[in-house]
Parts: structure tokens; C-alpha cells; sequence
């Protein structure tokens, strides 16, 4: 079975795309390259359970394996040693990509409270990363279950070239910008 937005992408955006920038190969067309979901948690230096959560936490909203991330050096004001875990993240692609960005489009945002679109923050590189401020917006998540309410950024790698291009093609798919 095909994934909606892939479809959708091969369908209608490729061709606008192209008519919109006048490319002239199909293969100039940018595409979603992978979806990147992180979360940093300060408080897992005093405890360390706190990464494991979050990382059964994102395994379960993207339906693949989260990974701890680890400190890369000393920060003594912060009580932070070299190597300790201190986040978690998790790498989509493919039919992963696609069907978690289907969701987060239909089921998550939507359920966000008073959801007026998502700030533009496009890094210069046609890359587009925006923060959720609450992990419980996901349907996966039983709220019940949750020990504490943490955010995380979701990050798309597109491989547009410019900000306009990146945001025409996340655009295209149906994502909410702020006006």
C-alpha cells in the first residue's frame, strides 16, 4: 500500500513545483529527504529513568526505535560529565517518513489548543525545524501514562536549496504556516 502523501507528493507537487521554479528536469524538484524528531532533557542529569521514558515514548509515536543521545563534553555549571545521556531522538525515512508526517498533519496538530499555524523556522539551507511544546498532542501517547509533560523539535531535511523552496513544498503537502 502506497503512503497517501507520496502519492500526493508524485501526483501534485512535483508537477506544481516544477511549474513554480521552471525546472526542467523532475529530478530538480526538491523532495522530503527524512524527518528528524529530538528531544533534550535537562532534568536527566539527576535522573537518568527520564531518557528511558522519552525514548519509549518517541518509539512509540514514530513506530521505530528512539535512540539516547549523550553529552559530548563537561559543563561543570550544569553538573554535566562527558557521555551522559541527556536526550533522545529518532531518524524517519522512507514509508516511516512519509506516514508519521501523514499523522502529525491529520491527527496530531489538529489536537494542539488553540492551533493557529506553525511559526516559519527555516534555517537557510531549505531545512524546516518547529518545536511542540507537549508530547501528549500525539493520539499514540496515553496521557495517563505520561510522568511529565516534555516538548520536542521535529525537523524536516528537504532537499530544496532555498527557504522558498523548502517552504513551497512543505506547503504543498498541506502544512500549516502562521499568516
Amino acid at each position: 500500500m502506497e503512503q497517501r502523501l507520496k502519492s500526493i507528493y508524485r501526483d501534485k507537487v512535483v508537477p506544481a513545483l516544477q511549474e513554480e521554479f521552471a525546472y526542467k528536469n523532475m529530478m530538480e524538484v526538491p523532495r522530503l529527504q527524512k524527518i528528524v524528531l529530538s528531544q533534550g532533557i535537562g532534568a536527566a542529569v539527576a535522573d537518568k529513568k527520564l531518557v528511558d521514558y522519552a525514548v519509549e515514548e518517541m518509539t512509540i509515536i514514530t513506530g521505530q526505535r528512539a535512540v539516547s543521545t549523550r553529552s559530548k563534553k563537561d559543563i561543570s555549571n550544569f553538573k554535566l560529565r562527558k557521555g551522559m545521556p541527556i536526550g533522545a531522538r529518532v531518524t524517519l525515512r522512507g514509508e516511516r517518513m512519509y506516514e508519521f508526517f501523514d499523522r502529525l498533519l491529520t491527527a496530531s496538530l489538529p489536537r494542539i489548543r488553540d492551533f493557529r499555524g506553525v511559526k516559519e523556522g527555516f534555517d537557510g539551507r531549505g531545512n524546516f525545524t518547529f518545536g511542540i511544546t507537549e508530547q501528549i498532542i500525539f493520539p499514540e501517547i496515553d496521557i495517563d501514562k505520561v510522568n511529565r509533560i516534555a516538548g520536542m523539535d521535529i525537523t524536516f531535511v528537504t532537499s530544496a536549496k532555498t527557504d522558498k523552496e523548502c517552504k513551497s513544498l512543505i506547503t504543498s503537502f498541506g502544512f500549516p504556516f502562521k499568516k
